[in-house]
């Protein structure tokens, strides 16, 4: 049964609330970035100017699977209830933060209830909408996720010019608050399934401290820290122990954490890396493309910002269209083959594109943004669409936590690599390589090269999206498409 609910649900009032939950968990991820100079200066915290961003992303991917096994739990409407409160609660703390410290460890709290908004919301759309119509409304989904991520920078940087840093997260309170009273509202005729009745707690424990060990090692990776630095080389090994121990704790447990009878679902675990890679590869592209303009073509930030805007725009075109053709056909491999493919050839086309050529430039962010949007809610959809009802929320959970990690994994090893192929190329240039570049043109042609360098180890790493959704068997959506009529009721 796909659709456990015993009273008419308002599918409008539902989605409209599911919007503002992703969209405040995936804004977060990104809104930072550009404010963290004002926020290192007034706090005196520049050594830990780049923790503001990981302890969220880290925080928000550990969390994520322990939301979706908590929402098979105890029910949709209670988790991301929860998930709101704490997420708001670490918004407060950030917004009075005196100190980096604070502001980081609220930025953990932030974290861990962000890891329930995105991945408890989408599991929530597989409980009120038919397989059928799924992608119609995953689409949206996941063009308001794309779009956020991609707003954020800019968002972050007009209220610290104009206001100041701290309305990055005063802007939560009131939205989560909104979010909190719609989630409530409009979830509250939606019955708890009990898929399980117990939390492997020991199973979530070894999760969340092995995951964390080895993202903050890959983070102090790209951050410049030594590949053998001990400590580094402690929290790696220990983190992936942990993970090891995790794995054969869950082969023993009745009721695991993650269920590792998910990985041997073939269309679970083609889709989830499928997300790894596409995030890798959205991440390289809203991060690097910037710094692209910035270090290699002399633009100021706001005006790089804005030349993510072709790619802002085309995720969602290309989630929409890709959903609304899910929902007519039935089918998906073939929507995010062709996506893949796409992205592929967009990210390629990135690397070659000189500077100066802007409208070549647009078309190829529009092309890459395009293959990008058909692969989230395809992905999404068929995931959910080759497991029980009981397992819709870890499995929805484990997709978002492949997005996560593609994005956390993406800005660890590409800042890592950018930074070899700058000091490669650019041999006799200071210590500070970002400052000096910043400050003087004569290495430009040379940093060009190494982040074509990158685009295109990036591209290559998305090649591998198409080879694997080639292996999947497709089964084909059941339910009866609704017609507009009926769309625009509900």
């Amino acid at each position: 049964m796909q659709n456990p609910v015993a009273e008419p649900l308002n599918i409008r009032l539902i989605i409209s609330g599911l919007v503002l939950v992703i969209l405040l968990g995936a804004i977060e991820q990104t809104v930072v970035a550009v404010a963290l100079p004002v926020i290192a200066k007034q706090l005196d915290g520049f050594a830990q100017m780049a923790w503001v961003i990981s302890a969220y992303l880290v925080a928000c991917t550990v969390a994520t699977p322990i939301w979706g096994k908590l929402s098979d739990i105890h029910g949709r409407s209670a988790s991301l209830s929860a998930a709101i409160i704490i997420f708001t609660l670490g918004s407060l703390g950030c917004a009075l933060a005196m100190s980096m410290p604070q502001l980081i460890g609220y930025r953990v709290l932030q974290g861990l209830g962000g890891g329930g908004l995105i991945s408890v919301a989408q599991a929530t759309i597989a409980n009120v909408v038919p397989l059928r119509e799924r992608g119609r409304y995953q689409g949206y989904i996941s063009g308001v996720y794309a779009s956020a991520s991609l707003a954020g920078p800019i968002l972050g940087g007009y209220l610290t010019h104009y206001m100041s840093w701290r309305y990055i997260f005063w802007i939560n309170l009131p939205l989560g608050l909104l979010a909190l009273w719609l989630v409530r509202r409009s979830l509250r005729n939606l019955p708890v399934t009990h898929a399980q009745h117990s939390v492997d707690y020991v199973g979530a424990i070894l999760f969340a401290s092995g995951l964390t060990s080895v993202l903050i090692a890959m983070t102090r990776l790209g951050q410049g820290v030594a590949l053998v630095d001990p400590f580094n080389l402690l929290l790696a090994i220990g983190g992936i122990t942990m993970l090891l121990l995790f794995g054969w704790h869950s082969s023993r447990s009745s009721a695991p954490l993650i269920p590792l009878s998910l990985f041997r679902n073939k269309t679970v675990a083609i889709c989830c890396v499928v997300l790894f890679i596409a995030f890798f590869q959205f991440i390289s592209m809203s991060v690097l493309l910037p710094l692209r303009l910035q270090l290699a073509g002399g633009m100021a930030p706001d005006s790089s910002a804005l030349r993510l805007l072709p790619l802002t725009l085309a995720i969602p075109l290309g989630a929409f269209l890709s959903g609304r053709l899910m929902s007519t056909t039935g089918h998906y491999k073939s929507l995010q083959l062709g996506g893949a493919i796409a992205a592929t050839i967009g990210g390629i086309a990135m690397a070659v594109c000189p500077l100066d050529q802007t409208w070549l430039m647009v078309v190829a962010l529009v092309v890459l943004g395009v293959g990008l949007g058909f692969q989230f809610p395809t992905s999404m959809v068929a995931t959910q669409n080759a497991v029980s009802v009981g397992h819709i929320g870890v499995a929805t959970a484990l997709t978002s936590l492949s997005r996560l990690l593609g994005g956390a994994v993406g800005v660890a090893v590409l800042s890592s690599l950018l930074t070899t192929l700058l000091r490669h190329a650019l041999p006799d240039a200071p210590a500070e390589l970002f400052a000096s570049l910043m400050s003087d043109s004569s290495g430009r042609v040379a940093a060009d090269g190494a982040f074509r360098q990158l685009f295109l180890i990036s591209a290559a790493c998305s090649a591998l999206a198409p080879l694997l959704i080639l292996q999947l068997s497709e089964k084909e959506l059941r339910g009866k498409p609704i017609s507009v009529a009926e769309a625009s009721k509900s």
